[in-house]
């Protein structure tokens, strides 16, 4: 067990495994995010923790039915020319239903209900409604993260030990990145956007096309860099209008130099 814990190729897989771990766990965090900010505000916590919490359990879960996982990848059916696995039929089911949910979410913010307060708004969705479809993505999300995990490292204990890991520091950054998507309507639907882009990219790979991650987060992390640059120059211009006008207000309320002296 010393030898096991004093390896440093074991100690390499659990940081890298990790470090990718959470950002395969973005798009997790980004649609559970965006969902818990439909509940009512008493309920958003409690319905992110629980998601979180959910996918943790799904992720230890698979990696100890790693034998069932296995068998995911063998095929089931062939049909125009594909050999589809119970994985492919997973990941473009989950594929469709996040592209599904998340124009719906697009659709919404250009109809105006996400800055309507009532039943008809943001608290229209019911905490077990909501539990319920973040355990359906977490379920998506949750067998794609394993099976990249079982493709990296042997060592069961180490994969569990980064699951748990990273499940902890998305918990930790869940809450900040939520209030963040929710308080700029630009990042909300570039946010929308990468999970359209994540659910498109789910059902190729669902059909037997396989888009690399990798450029998928390139992409988005380029437009995410640009966005927040525009947020930043707003900002500065908000700040100069402010100014100016402040400055005008000010001015007028001096009074003209021969006024004074005729008093």
């Amino acid at each position: 067990m010393l030898a096991f814990l004093l390896d440093p190729h074991i100690w390499l897989a659990f940081v890298t495994l990790t470090a990718l771990e959470l950002v395969l766990g973005i798009d997790n965090i980004i649609f559970i995010s965006i969902l818990v900010d439909k509940l009512p505000p008493q309920q958003r916590e409690k319905a992110r923790r629980l998601g979180l919490f959910l996918a943790l359990f799904m992720r230890v879960g698979l990696l100890m039915g790693l034998s069932w996982i296995v068998g995911l990848t063998a095929p089931l059916f062939s049909a125009a020319g594909i050999d589809f696995t119970g994985r492919m039929l997973i990941l473009a089911s989950g594929g469709a239903f996040l592209v599904w949910k998340s124009g719906g979410e697009i659709r919404g913010l250009f109809a105006g209900d996400d800055h309507q307060p009532n039943a008809a708004g943001k608290a229209r969705l019911g905490l077990a409604a909501a539990i319920l479809q973040i355990t359906v993505i977490d379920i998506v999300f949750s067998l794609d993260s394993i099976i990249t995990a079982v493709g990296m490292v042997d060592e069961v204990p180490v994969m569990v030990a980064a699951v748990v890991v990273s499940v902890g520091l998305m918990m930790a950054f869940a809450g900040g990145i939520g209030r963040f998507v929710a308080a700029y309507p630009t990042i909300k639907m570039l946010a929308l956007a990468f999970l359209v882009l994540v659910g498109t990219a789910l059902m190729a790979e669902g059909v037997g096309y396989t888009i690399p991650k990798g450029y998928i987060y390139t992409a988005m992390g380029f437009a995410l860099a640009v966005e927040l640059l525009n947020l930043r120059l707003r900002h500065q211009v908000a700040d100069a209008v402010l100014s100016d006008e402040s400055a005008r207000v000010g001015a007028g309320r001096l009074p003209r130099r021969g006024s004074a002296s005729r008093m």
